[in-house]
């Protein structure tokens, strides 16, 4: 039996559980790999209990950098893991039609991808037809930018659209509908105080307006676009049933007047704008939507434009509705953050502390990671909670096995080295050896730089290793070489450096603090995105004059 096994089961055992190893789980594992050992189960257990209790000692980040010293391989924990998929669409015959429908109020943020994917999944799955429909039918909320915002985050996330239609272009398609409702006598249009109103709603009343003759209510249809009336003297209403048990079910207004609104494709043609119920309700038949998917906290709006479909006996799609996402420490509120870019507290929509895409997208969250989350997280009715942790493992995972690894120091001391022989480093790009490797050709007297935490830690004749360098000692002013021996590794601190000639990188965290230090020279080399910066976490790099970069995760 090799002590270095123990040693380094010791060590994957306690990472797994917080730093504590177990000495009858690390027992398991010797027996596993030299079954013989059985007949001196007592002896060896002695010495793993030796072992585990020295280790547990350590923090996990020695106890990491140990293992990876010793054994790299073991700290990737291997899983089988069940992949998740949706689940079939039902009630599908012929071309699976669906769409997402964003607002143009700004660019997309985390919560918005979820529809995007799940559309855009479901849609591959069956070869169907996606739709990107632009629902921008509310002058006081459309920005001219977002509408090309849009579309480069779904490009980003790599959603697959077929279509692009943009409801401000079909207002006359929407006012030909409104006119055939009125005829029909399933609509109207009220005159009525909208606090009159809706009182009389709530007390199943109709206002006097409702029952009045269609032709009436024709010509006021007319009077409404063509100015005749200012904002909220006028609304038209589609009738349901007064007697609804749920009062937002009941008679629903669908057009409303805003005056002196200037939309930003369309100037100010129109007056007469249509809320969300109606101009979804037309263009889901109008487009030929099959299946619907939304959260449920839309079903109110699903039993309203159902209306629209029976009054003109048009075929439903399929409603699919899943439950709310509550996503905690982020800012994703268009209004908040159009208010601090204006007022310079934010840097723009990619700011880091922000939710959107382009925010995501500059920390170096890769988009396969965010369809990952959402198609685990899948269709279910109940609400759940966003778990950032959750993406980030997901993004570990996609860009660990790329991501070439660097020393960073960060709040960096300069410390002087001496040794008796020529020191060389050679540092491994990544636990793939097939990455390649760094070369530092350091001599017998140089300079490196260490974290300040690391270094005011040191107490005169204090043993540790500087990683892939060397095991040294400090006299109190400089540190000594003093040799290489790995078997060292257990029992001494582990410290990153970094050499004299090294780089100034300024790394911008998730907070929008920032951590400045040094990086490696090495780095000169790379083109940028995303690397992980040893014992600090992923960064996603900016190269140019000066590097800069955009922390990601652990």
């Amino acid at each position: 039996m090799d002590k270095n096994d123990i040693i380094k089961f010791a060590l994957q055992n306690a990472i797994e559980h917080n730093g504590k190893a177990d000495a009858k789980s690390v027992l398991g594992k010797i027996i596993s790999k030299d079954p013989s050992i059985k007949s001196r189960i007592r002896e060896v257990m002695e010495e793993i209990e030796s072992v585990v209790k020295e280790i547990n000692l350590k923090s996990i980040e020695e106890q990491r950098n140990m293992l990876e010293n010793l054994a790299p391989e073991l700290l990737e924990k291997k899983k089988v893991v069940e992949r998740k998929v949706l689940p079939d669409l039902p009630d599908v015959e012929g071309t699976v039609v669906m769409r997402m429908a964003p607002s143009p109020s700004g660019p997309l943020h985390i919560g918005h991808s979820r529809m995007a994917i799940l559309n855009d999944e479901y849609t591959k799955r069956y070869g169907g037809r996606l739709i990107l429909r632009i629902e921008d039918t509310n002058p006081l909320n459309v920005e001219n930018y977002a509408y090309d915002m849009i579309r480069e985050d779904l490009d980003w996330l790599g959603v697959k659209y077929h279509e692009v239609v943009i409801q401000s272009d079909r207002f006359n398609i929407y006012y030909n509908y409104a006119k055939k409702l009125l005829e029909m006598g399933k609509a109207y249009i009220t005159l009525c105080d909208e606090k009159e109103w809706r009182r009389l709603k709530l007390s199943r009343l109709p206002c006097p307006d409702r029952d009045l003759d269609p032709s009436v209510h024709l010509e006021r249809w007319e009077e409404m676009l063509s100015g005749k009336y200012g904002n909220r003297e006028a609304v038209y209403v589609v009738k349901t049933d007064l007697n609804h048990p749920n009062p937002a079910i009941r008679d629903w207004a669908a057009f409303r007047i805003i005056r002196r609104a200037r939309h930003p494709r369309t100037g100010e043609k129109y007056i007469v704008y249509p809320l969300m119920n109606f101009s979804v309700a037309i263009d889901d038949h109008e487009l030929g939507l099959t299946h619907v998917l939304r959260g449920k906290d839309h079903i109110n709006n699903t039993y309203r434009q159902l209306y629209i479909f029976d009054y003109f006996g048009w075929k439903k799609p399929v409603y699919i509705h899943y439950g709310k996402v509550k996503i905690e420490n982020s800012i994703l509120k268009t209004s908040i953050i159009k208010k601090g870019i204006k007022d310079g507290n934010f840097s723009g929509w990619d700011d880091v502390r922000l939710g959107t895409l382009a925010a995501l997208r500059k920390r170096g969250i890769s988009p396969d990671a965010i369809r990952k989350y959402w198609i685990d997280a899948g269709l279910k009715e109940v609400d759940i909670v966003f778990s950032w942790e959750n993406l980030y493992a997901y993004n570990r995972t996609i860009i660990d096995p790329v991501a070439k690894r660097f020393f960073f120091v960060w709040d960096p001391v300069k410390v002087g080295v001496k040794s008796r022989e020529e020191l060389i480093a050679n540092i491994p790009l990544h636990p793939n050896i097939d990455m390649g490797k760094k070369v530092y050709k350091l001599g017998r007297e140089f300079n490196i730089y260490m974290t300040t935490q690391d270094f005011s830690s040191l107490k005169e004749n204090d043993m540790f290793r500087l990683k892939d360098l060397g095991n040294f000692r400090f006299d109190g002013k400089f540190i000594i070489f003093e040799n290489n021996d790995l078997s060292l590794i257990k029992k001494l601190k582990i410290f990153h450096w970094v050499p004299e000639n090294s780089i100034r990188c300024n790394v911008i965290m998730p907070d929008g603090s920032e951590k400045s230090g040094l990086v490696e020279p090495e780095i000169s080399r790379f083109q940028g995105g995303i690397v992980q910066f040893e014992r600090f976490g992923y960064v996603n790099l900016f190269m140019g004059d000066t590097i800069s970069g955009y922390f990601a995760h652990n």
